[in-house]
């Protein structure tokens, strides 16, 4: 068996072993199909026996890789935080930060913009993906710091709430819904939804707050985008419900958002992390920011009501 093991073929093996999906994987390298089966069949070669199965749809680990991906997790973290300490006081920082499609483009800009300001050296590449994945990818050391939605199944993470969130009605211009400031949750009952697929944690939230009023709203339409939630609704393909921070950016004039009476639905923005895995100032400072930031909210928060 041959020793020549390097770390970008563990890499490799990693995000196939994640993914259990060749073009899925390829996509997130940056490689091509071919050169990431290649990758594979030298490994595989090198240790003289397959580390997948291949099924039509995908791959699944054999005992083999099974043993291979757990050694190869440690290994590449081993070197990921011996790197970060070692290159902590001379390199610029560099910040992997995962969060959800509802927080991305709401919330993102005006954090990265102020936090540029004050850390002009430090990059955020920020890499979005649903919840399950950002969990996933944070406990294996792909991410350094997420932002989501609570609640998480987050194991061996640090889980830290910053502020709740309202959600509000959204309908188009000329609903009945629309002609009263605040609307009963069981007046949405009459009329259909437009909601995110089951995917995502938003949709959970809202269907779980709907249970409790003893509401059954019957959804119509399903998308994977909140932009599309929202032109949907402007069409008149439905009603919705949305985060509050999707509608402080929202500049059309064809829909309208209202508040519920009475307890109003919500959702709890969090940051989570692995805290087995070395903190750079960069991530700490970008933690610290954060919390700032969560705090100016609840007091701005505070002074509406």
């Amino acid at each position: 068996m041959r020793s020549d093991l390097n770390l970008q073929l563990l890499e490799q093996f990693t995000a196939l072993a994640r993914t259990k999906n060749f073009t899925r994987a390829a996509e997130e390298l940056h490689l091509s199909q071919s050169a990431l089966s290649r990758a594979i069949q030298k490994l595989e070669d090198q240790l003289g026996q397959p580390l997948f199965e291949r099924k039509p749809r995908e791959v699944v680990l054999t005992d083999l890789g099974e043993l291979l991906l757990e050694r190869a997790k440690h290994i590449l973290q081993l070197m990921e935080d011996t790197f970060s300490e070692l290159s902590e006081a001379g390199r610029r920082g560099r910040i992997r930060l995962g969060t959800i499609p509802t927080i991305a483009p709401y919330f993102l800009p005006g954090l990265l913009s102020s936090f540029a300001k004050k850390h002009a050296d430090i990059a955020v590449i920020v890499q979005e993906d649903t919840t399950e994945n950002l969990i996933k990818r944070c406990s294996h050391g792909e991410i350094d710091l997420a932002i989501l939605a609570l609640p998480l199944l987050a194991k061996n993470l640090e889980v830290e709430p910053l502020f709740d969130e309202e959600l509000l009605l959204v309908v188009p211009v000329g609903h009945p819904l629309a002609a009263s400031k605040t609307v009963a949750i069981d007046a949405v009952e009459h009329f259909p939804f437009v909601m995110l697929n089951e995917a995502h944690c938003l949709t959970d939230n809202i269907a779980s707050f709907c249970r409790r009023k003893a509401v059954q709203p019957v959804t119509v339409e399903r998308t994977s985008q909140l932009a599309t939630v929202q032109e949907l609704v402007s069409l008149g393909h439905g009603v919705s419900i949305v985060p509050a921070m999707a509608r402080k950016i929202d500049a059309s004039e064809h829909r309208v958002y209202r508040s519920f009476t009475g307890e109003k639905p919500q959702r709890t923005i969090a940051m989570m992390w692995n805290s087995y895995r070395f903190q750079s100032k960069a991530v700490k400072a970008l933690m610290e920011h954060l919390r700032k930031l969560a705090s100016t909210i609840k007091i701005a928060k505070r002074a509406r009501s």
